[in-house]
């Protein structure tokens, strides 16, 4: 006895919890197929299972996941064996008490085969057999075929789940809790899919067991009331079949509903709403629909011979429904305006300081006074964006590498006619413009004065005068070149870009200027950058020669020159010596054109040989170096007024030195080295200093 009260105590406690209702509701139904039923069991049973049906049903339609019913494949195996078993007992009931009369086999059966279907036998099999046809053919055949399709690619695609998740966590994007979750998730998702695929095939046999059952129950009603009742042939089939069809259809509506919600389930998608709020949301999102199918069915509900009523009343539905669809988005958009303009009234604090507001000067700067802003408003007629852009294209092509883009903005700090041109945060020129008048500047063959003002032109500092544009005539007439504002600008601009073109490129030009030698010739650039020359190196180099005026356009040739000399020096004054001489033939055409000689100026042997002295000691002489650059001014005010080139010829050793404190006091200078003209170039020595 002591031994029986813990197991007893235990089977309560199961009991209590709910744990032996599934064991129970298996021998309920194993017993409903071989003990006899009563007919007011019957009916409760058959009214819980249509009630059991509608509640699966339901839950589908309201679940946001499919994996939130993962107990679907079992509830559907279980509702399909007490459908089955319910089918067994009323065929018990239908066979032994059919012949009784009223009441004998249950109000729910007599009610489906005398209510539903109006008493006719015929009608009700036709019924059957179409709901039969739309279960099986339609609704189960569809939801077995996605079935298998869903469990098909869900178990191809969960190797690739696992892998990202592995990858997630080995990234650091998730922990080991989060991951561990995110593969058992993956794990019952290829569950569930594989169990709906056999399960489905549960719904299938069903449906073909009730066409069966049906069939059976109308041959044996008429046997059993024919042979052993003695009732007359058109009676018993009366009888039976108003019963057996009652039967089935008690039994095939529970059946099409369970279809419909497995249907449901195998073509749900995971989201944040319930099935009926997709649909809604999805379909009816926009009044257009609406809107024209309203006018569908309107056309057709004018038509004479149509049933208007019908159509007419449900185009006002329809349309109704558009008007009001439109009026809740207005609200929605008016909500949403005000929302964001009380959140941008609202004061909002401080934001931290990080690195996006440190200020990074930019290369180009065209600052404008305020009365110049017309200058790039195209819609007054301002042409400066035009000529800015021309000058960048210009000089891109004539310098080898493209320059950066010239941001141009407004300053109220500058005067009001003034314009300023910074390059990365530092003045490099600035002047200032007459609006409404042009600047004509004295030529070498001017005759006779203008009524204006002069001035200095403000890009070669030139005689200049600031005239009305109806005296442009006159100017030019005699001889003046006459520009506009934009044109000064440009000009400036030009005049700024070609001086400072070695500060322009750095190491992101270089990169993208080997990129592009590297579409042509991919050995070469391998050959030269990073190893054996750094690509630091090759900026220093490249921007040597633009500070001298060596346009860089004959990448290939420079690159195949730096490749054999790194090799063998990594300095990059040296490699530019080196460079120079390679590209002699290219600098004295740039000088001289299409001309045979070459106008030089040279130096004293004994000039040259104080000049070494000085530079190996150190101790070069500021007097001497004065008078030098007063001679080379007069010499080069001379050339130039013949249309000639200034070019100074002297010893290698002399002349990067000679170039680099020569070149900014006299305009125009090329100091070049004799290693650096070529064999077949013709000299002409205009003098000797």
């Amino acid at each position: 006895m002591e031994a029986r009260i813990p197991t007893m105590g235990t089977a309560l406690q199961t009991l209590a919890r709910g744990e032996l209702g599934a064991p129970l509701l298996l021998l309920l139904i194993i017993g409903m197929m071989v003990i006899p039923m009563a007919p007011w069991l019957l009916d409760l049973l058959f009214s819980f299972n249509i009630a059991l049906s509608v509640a699966i049903l339901l839950a589908v339609v309201y679940a946001l996941r499919p994996l939130e019913l993962s107990a679907f494949p079992t509830v559907l195996l279980v509702v399909t064996l007490l459908r089955l078993a319910l089918n067994v007992a009323s065929t018990r009931v239908v066979l032994l008490n059919g012949h009784a009369g009223e009441g004998a086999v249950g109000r729910v059966i007599e009610a489906f085969g005398s209510f539903v279907i109006g008493g006719n036998y015929a009608v009700g099999l036709v019924v059957f057999v179409i709901l039969t046809i739309i279960n099986f053919v339609v609704v189960t055949k569809g939801a077995e075929r996605i079935s298998e399709v869903s469990a098909r690619f869900t178990l191809d695609a969960m190797p690739g789940k696992q892998m990202a998740i592995d990858a997630d966590l080995g990234a650091g994007l998730m922990g080991p809790d989060e991951a561990r979750v995110k593969r058992a998730e993956v794990a019952q998702e290829a569950d569930f899919y594989g169990s709906m695929d056999g399960a489905s095939k549960f719904v299938r046999g069903d449906a073909i067991a009730g066409l069966l059952i049906l069939f059976i129950n109308l041959i044996g009603g008429l046997l059993i009331g024919t042979l052993q009742h003695d009732l007359p042939v058109s009676e018993a089939a009366a009888t039976y079949s108003l019963l057996t069809i009652g039967d089935g259809l008690v039994a095939q509506i529970p059946a099409l509903l369970l279809s419909i919600a497995v249907a449901i389930l195998v073509t749900r998608m995971s989201s944040s709403q319930n099935m009926s709020q997709t649909v809604m949301a999805q379909l009816f999102a926009t009044p257009q629909a609406l809107m024209v199918t309203a006018g569908i069915l309107g056309f057709i509900g004018i038509i004479p011979g149509m049933p208007n009523l019908p159509f007419l009343i449900l185009a006002s539905a329809m349309g109704g429904g558009a008007y009001l669809l439109r009026r809740k988005a207005q609200r929605k958009e008016q909500q949403a305006a005000a929302e964001v303009a009380a959140e941008a009234a609202e004061p909002k604090p401080p934001a931290e300081l990080g690195w996006k507001d440190v200020p990074l000067d930019e290369p180009l700067v065209l600052e404008l006074g305020y009365r110049l802003i017309s200058l790039v408003d195209e819609t007054q007629g301002g042409s400066l964006l035009g000529r800015v852009k021309g000058v960048r294209k210009k000089l891109t092509q004539e310098l080898g590498f493209l320059i950066p883009a010239v941001h141009i903005r407004d300053d109220l700090e500058l005067r009001p006619s003034a314009y300023r041109i910074r390059l990365y945060g530092t003045t490099a020129a600035q002047g200032e413009l007459r609006p409404g008048m042009e600047l004509a500047m004295a030529g070498g063959a001017t005759s006779g004065s203008l009524p204006g003002s002069p001035v200095k032109d403000p890009v070669f500092g030139l005689e200049a005068w600031w005239i009305l544009p109806d005296q442009r005539d006159r100017a030019m007439a005699q001889g003046y070149t006459v520009v506009d504002g934009p044109t000064i600008i440009a000009t400036h601009m030009s005049q700024v870009m070609s001086a400072q073109a070695a500060d322009l490129l750095g190491h992101e030009e270089v990169e993208r200027l080997i990129a592009r030698v590297a579409e042509h010739a991919p050995k070469l650039v391998e050959a030269l950058t990073p190893k054996p020359l750094p690509t630091a190196v090759l900026v220093r180099v490249l921007r040597n020669l633009l500070a001298e005026g060596v346009p860089i356009r004959n990448m290939r040739t420079i690159a195949e020159s730096l490749a054999g000399l790194a090799t063998h020096s990594q300095d990059p004054d040296a490699l530019t010596a080196q460079l120079r001489i390679d590209l002699g033939r290219q600098i004295t055409q740039q000088i001289v054109g299409p001309e045979q000689e070459l106008p030089v100026l040279t130096l004293d042997a004994g000039l040259e040989r104080t000049l070494s002295e000085a530079m190996q000691s150190n101790a070069l002489d500021p007097g001497l170096m004065s008078s030098l650059q007063e001679r080379l001014q007069r010499e080069a005010q001379q050339l130039q007024a013949q249309a000639q080139p200034v070019v100074l010829l002297v010893q290698s050793a002399l002349r990067k030195l000679l170039s680099r404190l020569l070149r900014g006091a006299v305009p125009g200078l090329q100091v070049l080295a004799y290693d650096e003209i070529p064999d077949n170039q013709r000299l002409r020595v205009v003098n000797t200093l």
